[in-house]
This record gives structure tokens, sequence and C-alpha cells, in this order.
């Protein structure tokens, strides 16, 4: 693919090449054709979405007029984002694949899906679902740009030169706008009696009331007039970001906290989506969007809880081991999680203090990689707390890829909001999943692998991803991480159930009706969770239906795959092998992904 050698080029251009970019692959072989349509089709979408392209670095140069752009979550650019996911999908359908084979009908049916799934959840206009992800709610503790932007901001926006400065404060403008769309979006929104739940409500204005700050306080301020002084540039950046601050963000926050308190009267109790229209079709669509299964909910239910009764039993064994006989697996486990031995004081020197422990854990992980992978990515990754700001709703751990270009490390973050939360043993198979051989591993071996093209080289999905972070924390232990920890291993375990019981949680709340506070419980009792911790969760799923069973389900279909893989190559069979067959495809749907195992395997029997 040709995507470093020319501009990105704008809409406008893209519509004037179009018959000459359709005359140029029909002469073409079928994969370079197909790669000319992705390069169109990159470009397209990386104009639709500035932040996107300063997430993958990709910010600069020809294309350096985006990074003083926001995305734009209008009506209008929702309409726009609407209309070119729907135009790409029939480019692609028109396009004739019957000739592709290999990776090239892998990256085809791969890119189809992506845009089938949003066209599909694009279709329910209410929420993120319209063009912005698969959330019900446009306002919640985990959506919005009051919710995103000022850290985006902080860690995502380089300044390096004046340039940089000057682009930073065309985004403070651009902030002050997006709140304001996301304020009329709840309006509309509410009009169709879709009002999140009393207590995601809560959340959103304890995180707004936070993000509410004076402008010499306020962290999209304070970030650039930190970097500002760094590079020995103007003081008079930070008066200006102060300035955009006060006269049109603080303005555009108080209307925000207003609308949201007013629609409060409107919200109820209840966990799910029974009280929207098209709910149950919701669940039903982004269940497979992040799952990329047909598994219904039933079956996912089901599913969960076989594997939490499996793992309840090995854990039963291994906590025997440690003394722990009294209760069950779950009061046990309760038990483990409040012992002093393992908790970090939840002070600021305390957390400093779990965030070096993951650190160390790391370093400790790092020789042992070599004894099953091939290559690793080239850069580095860095853990660091959640902002203190958003960590009321923040979820509990995540990870964020780094740019294409290596201009910054990737970010493993952890909410430490209550240092109770996270117990050593937590933390220990967290930073696995998170880091390496988890997701930083993953993501960089696509970002590394040239022969894909950048617009497969930049798409997720969860289950895949999930699955290999759920994976990852099982290969650890096999690669001997936990033979002198035994409560680490304990650990492990412990998140391997946590992950089975949240398919029993989430499906609990979106098919079968489950409060809460039931939900809630359901995690303490049959898993040991904390229970803020747990709480933080449920309210997680309550926001992003689905996406906490893409975790176990990505997780069987790894696991499996690696069972076929050594059950027909026997002594052939080779680990490093294997994973680099699953991950050089890059993020697939996990239909595709089994499809890609089962060729290796008959590469190799051949």
């Amino acid at each position: 693919m040709a995507l470093h050698r020319r501009a990105f080029l704008s809409s406008t251009a893209l519509a004037g090449s179009a018959l000459l970019l359709a005359r140029t692959a029909a002469m073409a072989a079928p994969g370079d054709a197909l790669n000319m349509l992705f390069d169109a089709m990159f470009k397209e979408s990386l104009q639709a979405s500035p932040q996107g392209a300063t997430l993958l670095g990709l910010d600069k140069g020809a294309n350096a007029a985006l990074k003083a752009r926001l995305d734009d979550n209008s009506a209008a650019g929702i309409a726009r984002n609407k209309a070119q996911m729907s135009d790409q999908l029939r480019r692609l359908k028109d396009f004739d694949a019957t000739a592709l084979t290999g990776m090239d009908r892998v990256n085809y049916d791969t890119v189809r899906y992506t845009r089938e799934t949003a066209v599909r959840l694009q279709a329910f206009d209410f929420g993120g679902s319209a063009g912005f992800g698969g959330s019900p709610y446009v306002i919640s503790q985990l959506t919005g740009a009051y919710q995103n932007v000022p850290n985006f901001l902080d860690t995502k926006h380089t300044i390096q030169t004046a340039e940089d400065a000057d682009a930073y404060l065309s985004r403070l403008e651009a902030f002050a706008s997006q709140l304001d769309s996301d304020t009329q979006r709840l309006a509309h929104d509410s009009a169709l009696n879709v009002v999140p739940p009393d207590f995601i409500i809560d959340l959103a204005l304890e995180q707004l009331n936070k993000t509410r700050q004076p402008a010499d306080r306020a962290v999209a301020v304070t970030s650039l007039a930190r970097r500002a002084r760094e590079k020995s540039l103007p003081e008079s950046y930070a008066a200006s970001a102060a300035r955009i601050y006060s006269d049109k963000i603080a303005p555009a926050l108080e209307r925000q906290i207003a609308a949201v308190m007013a629609v409060r009267p409107k919200a109820i109790h209840a966990a799910g989506l029974s009280r929207i229209k098209d709910g149950a079709a919701f669940y039903a669509a982004s269940l497979q969007s992040f799952t990329t299964t047909r598994l219904s909910p039933r079956e996912i239910h089901r599913l969960g809880l076989e594997q939490a009764a499996e793992i309840s039993a090995r854990l039963d064994r291994e906590l025997k081991r440690q003394g722990l006989t009294k209760g069950s697996v779950g009061e046990r486990l309760t038990a483990l999680n409040h012992d002093a031995r393992f908790l970090f004081p939840n002070t600021d020197a305390g957390k400093a203090e779990a965030i070096a422990y993951c650190n160390e854990r790391v370093a400790a992980m790092r020789p042992l990689l070599g004894k099953a992978f091939r290559q690793l990515p080239p850069y580095a990754f860095e853990v660091r707390r959640v902002p203190a700001e958003i960590e009321a709703g923040a979820p509990g751990a995540y990870s964020q890829a780094p740019p294409i270009d290596g201009s910054r490390p990737g970010l493993v973050y952890f909410n430490l909001k209550d240092s109770a939360d996270w117990p050593k043993f937590a933390l220990a198979t967290t930073v696995f999943h998170e880091g390496i051989p988890g997701h930083q591993l993953q993501q960089g071996v696509a970002r590394a692998n040239a022969s894909l093209p950048l617009i497969r080289q930049t798409v997720g999905f969860s289950g895949y991803a999930e699955g290999w972070g759920l994976y990852a924390e099982q290969l650890a232990d096999e690669l001997g991480i936990y033979e002198d920890d035994p409560v680490g291993r304990i650990g492990y375990l412990q998140m391997q159930l946590f992950r089975a019981v949240r398919l029993v949680v989430d499906t609990g709340i979106f098919d079968l009706g489950w409060s809460r506070e039931k939900a809630i419980e359901t995690f303490v009792t049959m898993e040991g969770h904390a229970p803020g911790s747990a709480a933080r969760e449920v309210e997680r799923y309550c926001v992003t239906p689905g996406q906490a069973c893409s975790y176990k389900i990505g997780h069987t279909i790894w696991v499996r795959g690696r069972e076929r893989a050594k059950k027909a190559l026997g002594a052939r069979y080779d680990i490093k092998e294997y994973h680099e067959a699953g991950l050089a495809c890059g993020s697939v749907p996990l239909d595709i992904l089994d499809t890609v195992i089962d060729r290796y395997i008959k590469s190799k029997v051949a």
C-alpha cells in the first residue's frame, strides 16, 4: 500500500479522483485492487477522525491540519459518518472478492465486517451508537467529550513547536463545541426515553463536577502551560488557553451539567435496556459486535456458568494449598483480598508503590517471552495511574497502543481510586494482560507488520484483543512467572474466574433483567471481588452492553485453536509458530481467526 507516498486526500479530492481510481483498480491484480480500495477508505476515515489521526501519529506533514481539529460529533458530523460507512460498505460489496486468496481474503472479510457492524449499530438513532461506538448513552461516566478530551489533549497531543501549541488552542475551541453537541444529543435521546440509569447519571455528574475546575487548575489548561514552558514557547499560550477555558469551555460544561441534572428525574434504577424501544435489538447487535460471534445471550450465560464452575474447582485446590480451607471459594477469595500482606496503602505514596510493583512484574516477564515468541514489539510502554478526575467511573485497567511512528510509548493505566481494589496478586496478572505478553505485545506485532494494510493494522476487535489478553494471563503462568509466587497464581485464576462471571453478569443484566445490586452481589459471592471494584465493573457493563463478554469468549477461541493445532500437528507443533500465525494476521473477528488457524495447520500438515 502506498499510504506514505503522498498526502492523504481531502474528501473533495477523493471525489474528483474516484473515476481514475476505479479505472486503475479495474486493471490491477485482485490483491492490488483491494489495497487501492483500502487506501482510499483509510484516507477518508482519517479525514473524518482527526483524533484518530493523532492516536495513530498521522497528524503531521501533509496531514498537519488534522492536528488542529477534533472529531465532529454534531448532528451533521454524525450524518456524514453514517453516509461514509454506508458508502464504504457499498463499495466493498461491489468489489469482486471471488478471486482473493490467503491474507487478501482475510483482509477483505475483516474490513467488510467492520463496516457491516458500524452500519448495523448506526441504525439505532441514539447514544454513542450514532457513529461513535457501541454505547446507548452519549453522556455517562465512560462516554462523552468531557470524559475523554482533556486526557486526550494532555497525553496524545504532542507539543514540540509553536504550531503544535496553536493547534492545541484550536482543539480547545473545538472541545467547547463538542460539549455542546453532546448536550444537544442528550436532549435528542431523552425525547426518545433513552436516559441512563440513575446511578450512571450520578457518576457522570460526579465526574462532570470534577472536570469543572477554575482555569488555572483545569488539566486542559495546565497541560499546555507546562509543556509550552518546557519548550520555551511564549507565556501567552497559557493565558490564551485559560481565556478559552473561561469564556467557552466552562460555560459549555455548565450547560451540560444543567442538562444532565434536568434529565435526572426521568432516570430509573433498572440496569438493563428493557425500558428503551429496541433495547433488546440493540443488545443483540452490540453483543455480536463485541464478541464477533453469533452466540445467543442464553448460550453465553450457560458458558459462563460452566467455566466458572471449572475454574472454581482449580481455585479450591490452590487455596487449600495455602491453608485457606473454610468457606466457599468466593468467601476465601474475599478473605485473601482483605489480607493486609497484599495491599498497598491507600495514599499517593502507596499508589506510586503499586505502579512501581507493576513495572517490576513487567521486568520479570521480559526475559521469559523468548520461550513463546519469535518477534516482540520494538517499542516500550509505561504503566500509569488513571487521572484522578475520571477515576470514579473509569475502568479498572486499560491499555492504549502507541502511534504507528513510535513517537510516544504504549500506555497501561490502572484505576487506583481505592488501593484495596488492587491487591498485589490482582495487579500482577492484570499487567500481563494489559502489557506483555498481552495487549501491548499483540498490538505491537500488528503495528510492526508492514505487510498489513494500514486499515488493518489499526482496526481492533474486542473478542480477538481481549481474548488474547486473557490468554496472555494464562501464558504468563505457563511461562513460569508464578513458580515462586503461589498466591500470584491464585490471583491469575481469580481473574480467569472474574471473566467467566462477566459472561453470567452481562447477560444477566441485559437478557434476564438483573438489577445493579444483584449483578454486584454475584461478583462478590462467586468470585470474591471487592465490592467497590465490582460496582465499577457492573456500571461499566451498563454503559457498554456486551463488551464484558468478549474476554472469556475470545480466550476460549484462542485456547481451542491452540489445542486444535497441537492435536493436528503432534511433534511438529511449535508454540512460537502458533502465536505468529494468530498475531501476524492482525486483529480479526473470532470466526476469521479460526480460519486463519486452520490455514496455518493445513500448511504445516502439507
